[in-house]
């Protein structure tokens, strides 16, 4: 089934602040043949996001990003998570150039190749969001600090971490997002690769 098997009776808004809320009533096709009595759902509006994992092949190493996030400290738990750098798709944005324009904000560096790892959405029961997430290449020397901009009130550090450190974090449960979940485990497959491909050509 698809979006074809959707029928919309009715959509509005809820709540319009920094995010959204959209209130929908709809009804949809059953596995076992005609359609659903009328749901009511309500949809958080946020836009559509990219994350990238920088990752260094010369040194083995990633660069991760820790900073305060609202959503973490309602949840009950630690409200500075560790990262990929990320950030929210413009409209006419592509998602790579958002990825490399994120990276230059986020941990002063640019990126070099990328390779997309995955385009997923995060809470299908709920938010619209989708994420498309990269890896990109890096050169993650003296690499650290504090960045981020200070008009969205962004208060980021920057931390190199031996990639054989980040993915001991998969079995540590260390990592608390999905998205380092996501981009970690998918490293742990790829780097050998990922280190043979990119290394061939000198920085």
């Amino acid at each position: 089934m698809d979006q074809n098997d959707v029928e919309i009776l009715e959509r509005r808004t809820a709540y319009q602040g920094y995010f959204r809320l959209d209130d929908y009533k709809l009804r949809h096709r059953l596995f076992s043949g005609g359609w659903s009595a009328p749901i009511s759902r309500e949809v958080f509006e946020r836009g559509h996001s990219v994350a990238v994992l920088p990752y260094d092949p010369a040194e083995d190493s990633v660069i991760v990003i820790e900073q305060f996030r609202a959503g973490a400290f309602a949840a009950g738990i630690k409200p500075w998570l560790t990262e990929c750098v990320a950030g929210i798709i413009g409209d006419g944005e592509q998602p790579e150039a958002v990825a490399r324009r994120e990276a230059v904000e986020e941990i002063g560096r640019g990126l070099g190749r990328i390779e997309k790892i995955a385009h997923f959405i995060y809470t299908p029961g709920g938010s619209s969001e989708l994420c498309w997430l990269f890896v990109g290449e890096v050169d993650s020397r003296g690499a650290g600090g504090i960045h981020g901009l200070a008009e969205e009130h962004e208060d980021i550090a920057v931390r190199v971490i031996p990639a054989d450190v980040a993915v001991g974090w998969l079995d540590s449960g260390t990592i608390d997002n999905a998205v380092m979940l996501i981009a970690i485990s998918w490293l742990a497959r790829h780097r050998r690769r990922l280190r043979r491909e990119w290394s061939e050509t000198p920085r």
